[in-house]
């Protein structure tokens, strides 16, 4: 007799959630090295930029490939092979010597961890009712979130005394065991064995809307692909994507080496990068949940989201100050403040795909529009990598005052959207 799990689509949340701290994790050690790289290994701005555009360009490829994957596969095993694919491109990066196998092993992660973010929103979809989406959603992104917490922690204990490369070999171990427990874990809910009754009928209604779209007679190809594509939701959301991610990407892959190269902090000391991603943490997590609840109070999904995403929309304009605060302390305070709310509007912003994308073309539409943001960090890398050499940090701080007012422009159309397009 199979034993039943009370809850069991959190703990599905829980998985999805430790998958993106994993995700985070082989993704920021590079920013956080990044100058101690550059120096081993020679590398300018330039060419440091390169390193991070190749895993931009792959994650591109990889999000037009892995959402179709992702329907194809099913969450289960894409899921899986994701994993698998991008801990091994992290693991091998400590081997790295020279900047041409940085750049292979750098596309080879982006390749994987793209799915990431395209199985995860179907996950969702399928196992949550649209009242609970959003603190899902939420919850799995916190999780990219705490990963890139943890990581200057764990930066600044094994390289400061082990060296660079040994950071790379932290995460495989981690992943073997995660995919273990995802392959028990993730079935089809509607005939999961470990689902409790009481469960089971709270979700049937889900459980139903999704059968009946994935009922419909199966589309070629071409014909899937030319209806995502003619979406104006899609072009929409990713545009949007497009103008705002790079501010997340900029903390992540550029705001470390700010730290260090102007502000004077050594690698041990861009440890307080922990306090910028603990804020993200929880802009993810309450975005989520807040946007959730009001749902729960009659608010249509939609317009839920776009109301949390203005207050976002509001408060990361303030990253326009840190060329003119004098202090470490102010620099890290407005960081934590706008990447709190940048956070917050990456969570809800997905959680607006997956309240009016049809759920059978999910992933391939949610790789489309994750396109935007790939594209958005590969110019935002090539633009600070410029400004560096020409100039300095502070005009990119000015150019990311205009990016989260101009998204809302772009999405606060589709408040009055009720569902799926």
């Amino acid at each position: 007799m199979k034993f039943k799990i009370s809850n069991l689509r959190w703990l599905v949340a829980l998985a999805l959630f430790s998958a993106s701290l994993l995700n985070y994790l082989d993704r920021n050690v590079l920013g956080l090295l990044a100058v101690s790289i550059q120096k081993d290994l020679h590398i300018s701005n330039q060419e440091y930029a390169s390193i991070v555009n190749y895993f931009l360009i792959a994650y591109t490829i990889s999000n037009l490939l892995s959402g179709r994957l992702v329907d194809k596969l099913g969450v289960r095993l894409s899921f899986a092979l994701f994993v698998v694919w991008w801990t091994i491109a992290n693991g091998l990066t400590g081997l790295a010597r020279s900047l041409p196998q940085l750049c292979g092993l750098r596309f080879m992660l982006g390749l994987g961890e793209a799915g990431c973010y395209t199985a995860s929103p179907k996950a969702v979809s399928e196992w949550f009712p649209v009242s609970e989406r959003g603190t899902a959603v939420g919850l799995y992104s916190a999780g990219g979130a705490v990963g890139a917490t943890i990581a200057p922690i764990m930066v600044a204990l094994v390289a400061g005394n082990f060296g660079w490369r040994w950071v790379f070999a932290v995460t495989p171990v981690m992943a073997g065991l995660w995919i273990l427990i995802w392959l028990w874990l993730y079935q089809n809910p509607a005939a999961h064995p470990n689902m409790t009754d009481q469960e089971r009928a709270r979700l049937t209604a889900n459980f139903e809307a999704t059968k009946a779209q994935l009922a419909q007679p199966k589309e070629s190809e071409m014909a899937l692909w030319s209806r995502v594509l003619q979406e104006p939701l899609v072009w929409v959301l990713m545009f949007t994507r497009l103008v705002t991610d790079p501010v997340w990407y900029f903390f992540q892959f550029w705001f470390p080496k700010y730290l260090q190269n102007v502000r004077g902090l050594d690698q041990k000391g861009v440890a307080i990068m922990w306090i910028i991603f603990a804020a993200a943490t929880l802009g993810f997590t309450l975005g989520g949940f807040v946007s959730g609840r009001l749902v729960k109070r009659g608010i249509a999904p939609s317009a839920a989201r776009i109301w949390i995403m203005s207050i976002s929309a509001c408060l990361v304009p303030l990253v326009g100050f840190v060329p003119f605060v004098p202090s470490v302390v102010g620099v890290i305070g407005i960081a934590a403040i706008v990447a709190m709310a940048a956070t917050s509007w990456l969570s809800n912003v997905t959680s607006l795909v997956v309240d009016i994308i049809p759920q059978r073309i999910l992933g391939t539409a949610f790789g489309v529009i994750a396109c935007g943001s790939a594209l958005g960090g590969f110019f935002m890398n090539k633009s600070v990598a410029w400004l560096i050499d020409h100039h300095s940090y502070d005009d990119f701080f000015y150019i990311m005052v205009l990016a989260h007012p101009l998204g809302l422009l772009l999405v606060w159309r589709l408040r009055n959207r009720t569902g799926p397009a």
